[in-house]
């Protein structure tokens, strides 16, 4: 596929060994805040499709194209699959600069090998090249928003994407958290017991990567105590975070949710209060026909 963009030639081709350097470049111009640079093995794990949770929702490696200039040079990249349970044509990844005609281009091009499938899904799943972020970062990258768009796409405002860096944190004065090797991710959970035994609090902390740690989860037992309980355990996993190298931290709060036991309105006090600040909000988009 040959098309002209803003006066611009792109060609649309298959993605080779040959064009890992420029690829690199695209993506890590688009990284947020609160990201660390994409390296050439988070690339491989992407391009075979190795999502860390949802790579089960298909069976056949993604297909990934690049978009060349005149010169033969990447102006951009999309990666895109077809999910096995229910036909889905699923955009997995996309990176143009944020130049909108290129990343027209590259929606446009995804939507070209989709064919006539009745749903379509962009940014739903978490990919290899990012940490933690499952859907779109809308602030810094309008471009790819308005692009979902204008092809048809619903966004769904799903997260709230927060940082907070670690250098003022000084270590717990008074820990009251055990803290173990997390079973099921490379980090740590952390536990506040009452005078029974029983859990009171839990938090679940993700390992550095270059510098930076993910707060998964915390939670307080039960729901409805005060904030005390959750800002200590808070302070504890940020004190252990920054003895373990970390410069900053990380987390998602899905405040867009209904009532109940996913209200997250004590979560948001919880962070703003402890310094967190917004980066941005994650989206995801959906199309039916």
């Amino acid at each position: 596929m040959t098309t002209a963009h803003g006066g611009e030639l792109l060609t649309a081709r298959p993605y080779r060994s040959g064009d890992e350097a420029a690829v690199l470049e695209l993506i890590n111009h688009d990284r947020v805040p609160g990201q660390p640079r994409c390296t050439k093995g988070m690339l491989t794990e992407a391009l075979a499709g190795r999502a860390a949770v949802d790579a089960g929702w298909w069976t056949r490696q993604p297909s990934t194209d690049v978009l060349v200039d005149e010169t033969g040079r990447p102006a951009g990249v999309v990666s895109y699959v077809i999910t096995r349970y229910d036909d889905t044509g699923l955009l997995l990844w996309l990176h143009g600069r944020e130049r909108p005609h290129v990343v027209r281009a590259l929606v446009d091009r995804a939507f070209d090998r989709f064919g006539r499938r009745s749903r379509l899904a962009a940014f739903t799943v978490r990919s290899p090249l990012v940490l933690g972020l499952e859907g779109l970062p809308v602030r810094h990258r309008a471009a790819t928003h308005h692009a979902l768009i204008r092809s048809g796409f619903t966004g769904q405002d799903l997260w709230r994407y927060m940082r907070r860096g670690l250098t003022d944190i000084s270590p717990a004065a008074y820990p009251v958290a055990t803290i173990t090797p997390s079973p099921d991710i490379p980090g740590w959970r952390l536990r506040i017991r009452d005078h029974n035994g029983t859990t009171a609090a839990e938090a679940a902390v993700g390992a550095p990567i270059d510098g930076i740690a993910v707060l998964w989860w915390i939670a307080v037992h039960p729901a409805d105590s005060s904030d005390t309980l959750g800002r200590t355990l808070l302070d504890q996993a940020l004190a252990h975070l920054a003895a373990q190298g970390a410069r900053e931290v990380i987390l998602f709060v899905d405040d867009n949710a209904p009532g109940g036991d996913r209200d997250r309105a004590v979560a948001n006090r919880l962070y703003d209060t402890a310094g967190f600040v917004e980066v941005d909000r994650l989206y995801s988009y959906m199309r039916t026909f």
